[in-house]
């Protein structure tokens, strides 16, 4: 039981943990700015994994790092934007895209329309759930 918790939420919250503070370097963000953005994304991943990786998932991550990005810039006095932005670009579906595209190339209009209107929804819902 332990070892499916680990591995199936704590292991990737984790890792998107470590993503948020390498996207942190780009945007130039530093001291504590980096573990709260890291954080966010922490939290948004968690909320997007516990409530079954679907479109309201991402709508449900989006507005809690959303929420977490508001209250820390109140907190500290500093732009929302780059909270935000960081802790959601592991969210963001570039793999849907990838695919989507792959199964347009390779002729499977089936799989094309099904990826593509997937990774619009959840772009979708990021976008709305992050205002």
């Amino acid at each position: 039981m332990l070892a499916m918790i680990w591995s199936e939420y704590l292991l990737p919250c984790l890792c998107v943990f470590l993503a948020c503070i390498g996207f942190t370097q780009m945007f130039n963000i530093h001291g504590v700015g980096k573990l709260i953005c890291a954080v966010g994304g922490s939290l948004g991943w968690l909320i997007y994994l516990l409530a079954g990786s679907t479109i309201f998932a991402a709508f449900l991550a989006a507005a809690a790092i959303g929420t977490f990005s508001e209250i820390m810039a109140r907190l500290r006095r500093c732009p929302v934007t780059c909270y935000l932005l960081v802790a959601l670009l592991p969210l963001v579906p570039g793999g849907g895209i990838y695919y989507a595209m792959s199964y347009c190339v390779a002729g499977y209009k089936d799989l094309f329309l099904t990826t593509l209107l997937q990774t619009f929804g959840l772009a979708a819902a990021l976008a709305v759930g992050a205002m």
